[in-house]
């Protein structure tokens, strides 16, 4: 909880870089004179100076956020304790290895601790390396530990300062795509301009700073970028394969990040697949970021200890069946429209059972179900049966997780983003389908050809790579909203080719009959520069007031409570003495605490104790043991719920008023109701109620408890209680 509070305290710059240049005025010798040697001096310049605005926009941008980050939580003032809670929910829990390296007794020790974790899950060893991706934690403390900057800079300021600059690469990286596509830097600056005012819905670094996304996403960027100028005609053998080391190095590192890693490039390797079926890009290129996207997957996989949810992955198995299919199917470009649509199907249905195959096989031998509540999720979300797995409705349940709101576009729309990216889309739709239809067919026709003729040069390979990836993340943007980052910083670079690029004003003029060399220049560098006008005047004042809006860090609740887990008897001095009775007794290093998922990660980075659960939520016996632990909401007598929390060491129950009396959800969609439903139990309030539904024989035991009756006290204690939470411990019997 924050809140607001006062403190006292000319002209066209560059032509494209893939259109040839016309050489005049040639020596019969053979040498160019000066128009040439001016034009390649102009090229020179132009490029220095795109680069030099990429790098400060970029730069721009990581202050921008940074700064926001400092005047909404005043970071710098508030105390240590403050500003680890301040990384809510999972963030927590991935920081806290990073500080668990920095205060480990050597790097040494501090590695071994991950690989035999024994206080993330209680009663259970894991190795962290393997069921999470947080190399970049254990890299950026390794860097901490070994740099001279221990005197100069606290390891959470140099943690969130390596977030921010990814922000520089971030943004550096839409620059260059849209650079590339559109061949001016121009398109780059208006990109990046886009990504800055649409801030809202292009990123959310600044209030979720370890989140696994913001790691990745800038790498993905990059990948994207390397894509890109790979897939440009005419590279050198040299800088074919420079380009092909760093799409592969942006992969890996995306991959090691980020574990939705492979449901993203499943989606990358289906935009391949569907442009290489309709012959719009070549063959050998695609097949090498087939094998980029399996070889970096499968060193992510030995780094990360033989992690068996990345070799039963759907884009392993995907990228496999390609393939195998084809070495089996090698003239599928060839024939009549017919002839070719037949091999098409042939070859769809051939992939998509061949992936099918392999991944169940994979599963069957390696004994894999770490991914089924995704699986699970996306069925009944889609209205494949309804379902009363508790791991898919609480899914089903969030709105990270529901559509895209359609305010969205309402906030896009008013930078005039979504408007170019629709008119962009629609013209590039046309193009691509056309030429679709042409390469199937095979046709001769001069007729046909003059048709096709211009479409041809709106739809480059490059172009139609971002085009089909454009339009597949805007499928998963619109059915996920917590996907629509990955979608609105590419619309951004996607809006700002179109309106820049010589090749689509090109076909709109012709079909006008408007079309003159100087006329399409004129508007391809005019309307840019008038966006950028209203942007930077309608939104600039706004940026301005945000930047000197001043709030601060407040919630006592939670820092009360992990001052009284670290330390109870400080805690005791600070409270009136008619309540000391309440809190008992101190909390040891040993103690294991159970409770919500989102809670438990702040407690293990702010007091190091060891949890029963937590936010990771990719791996079946987590799910269940969560399950189990969230009996506390539920309607269980107290006799389970203790034999339930002894089974997993609990020492200490935190509950939670927030969750017990739930208002945020629905009914049916409360953490209580989830509960009821997965337990076959009545829910509460006024409402239908499914007719097997039956009622539960004991009352709520969050609820229930706060009465003190015999049969609670029996086994569980209080020993803290504020507003907000109740801390109980448990008996313990011989």
């Amino acid at each position: 909880m924050t809140t607001v509070r006062q403190r006292r305290v000319g002209k066209g710059t560059e032509a494209a870089e893939d259109q040839p240049s016309e050489e005049k005025n040639v020596n019969p010798d053979g040498r160019i004179l000066s128009d040439h040697t001016g034009g390649r001096l102009w090229n020179i310049l132009s490029i220095t100076v795109g680069g030099i605005v990429a790098v400060s926009l970029g730069l721009l941008t990581s202050v921008y956020v940074a700064t926001l980050h400092e005047n909404d939580l005043w970071f710098s003032n508030i105390k240590e304790v403050e500003r680890e809670i301040s990384f809510r929910t999972e963030c927590g829990l991935y920081y806290s290895y990073y500080k668990q390296m920095i205060q480990a007794a050597s790097i040494q020790q501090g590695l071994h601790d991950l690989v035999y974790d024994n206080k993330t899950e209680s009663v259970r060893t894991i190795n962290i390396l393997e069921r999470m991706n947080v190399y970049q934690e254990v890299f950026l403390s390794i860097l901490y530990r070994i740099l001279p900057i221990q005197q100069y800079l606290e390891p959470v300021y140099f943690y969130i300062y390596t977030l921010f600059g990814l922000q520089a690469v971030y943004v550096i990286a839409l620059y260059v795509t849209s650079w590339l596509l559109s061949g001016t830097w121009l398109s780059g600056l208006l990109a990046a301009c886009w990504y800055i005012t649409n801030r809202t819905d292009t990123t959310r670094v600044e209030f979720t700073i370890p989140l696994r996304e913001n790691w990745a996403l800038p790498f993905f960027a990059v990948q994207i970028a390397s894509i890109t100028y790979l897939l440009r005609t005419h590279l050198q053998p040299i800088q074919e394969r420079l380009t092909l080391v760093a799409v592969f190095i942006a992969t890996f590192l995306f991959s090691l990040t980020w574990q939705f890693n492979q449901f993203m490039m499943l989606i990358q390797a289906l935009a391949l697949f569907i442009l290489d079926c309709f012959d719009m890009l070549p063959t050998a290129k695609v097949m090498w970021l087939y094998i980029i996207q399996i070889s970096g997957l499968l060193l992510v996989c030995v780094l990360q200890f033989f992690n068996s949810m990345i070799l039963g992955s759907l884009l392993m198995s995907f990228n496999a069946s390609i393939l195998i299919t084809r070495m089996i199917q090698k003239n599928l470009k060839k024939g009549g429209l017919f002839n070719r649509l037949g091999k098409l199907i042939l070859r769809v249905l051939l992939v998509l059972c061949l992936t099918l195959l392999i991944n169940k096989f994979i599963k069957k031998i390696l004994n894999l179900e770490s991914d089924e509540h995704i699986f699970k999720f996306l069925k009944a979300k889609f209205g494949f049966g309804a379902t009363r797995d508790f791991d898919a409705n609480l899914y089903l349940c969030e709105e990270a997780f529901g559509l895209l709101p359609l305010n969205t576009f309402s906030r896009l729309s008013d930078t005039l983003l979504f408007y170019v990216y629709v008119f962009v889309l629609f013209l590039m739709t046309v193009a691509a389908v056309i030429v679709a239809f042409r390469n199937l067919s095979g046709s001769n026709q001069v007729q046909f050809m003059e048709e096709m003729e211009e479409c041809t040069i709106t739809l480059k390979p490059d172009a139609a790579y971002n085009l089909i990836h454009t339009v597949l993340f805007g499928c998963l943007a619109l059915s996920t909203m917590r996907m629509k980052y990955l979608w609105t910083s590419h619309m951004c670079v996607f809006a700002s080719f179109g309106l820049c690029s010589t090749e689509v004003w090109k076909l709109i003029l012709k079909r006008l009959h408007l079309y003159t060399s100087q006329r399409t220049h004129v508007i391809k560098y005019s309307i840019p520069i008038i966006t950028l006008l209203y942007i930077s005047y309608k939104f600039w004042p706004g940026i301005m007031d945000e930047l000197s809006e001043l709030r601060e860090f407040y919630d006592p609740d939670t820092v009360e409570l992990m001052n009284w887990i670290n330390n109870a008897k400080m805690a005791l001095q600070r409270l009136p003495q008619t309540y000391q009775h309440l809190f008992r007794s101190n909390t040891p290093n040993t103690a294991v605490f159970a409770g919500s998922m989102q809670l438990l990660a702040g407690v293990k980075l702010c007091t190091g104790r060891t949890l029963t659960n937590h936010p990771h939520y990719e791996d079946k016996n987590l799910r269940e043991r969560t399950k189990q632990i969230y009996q506390i909401y539920a309607k269980r007598s107290p006799e389970d719920v203790y034999r339930i929390l002894r089974s997993f060491g609990t020492d200490y129950v935190i509950l939670e008023d927030s969750i017990c009396y739930e208002r945020r959800h629905s009914r049916g969609c409360r953490l209580r109701d989830l509960l009821d439903i997965a337990n076959g139990h009545i829910m509460d309030g006024l409402g239908e109620n499914e007719p097997d539904l039956k009622p539960s024989l004991y009352p709520r035991f969050c609820e229930e408890i706060k009465k003190s009756l015999p049969s609670y006290t029996i086994h569980f204690t209080k020993v803290f209680q504020n507003k907000t939470f109740h801390v109980y411990k448990l008996a313990k019997y011989k």
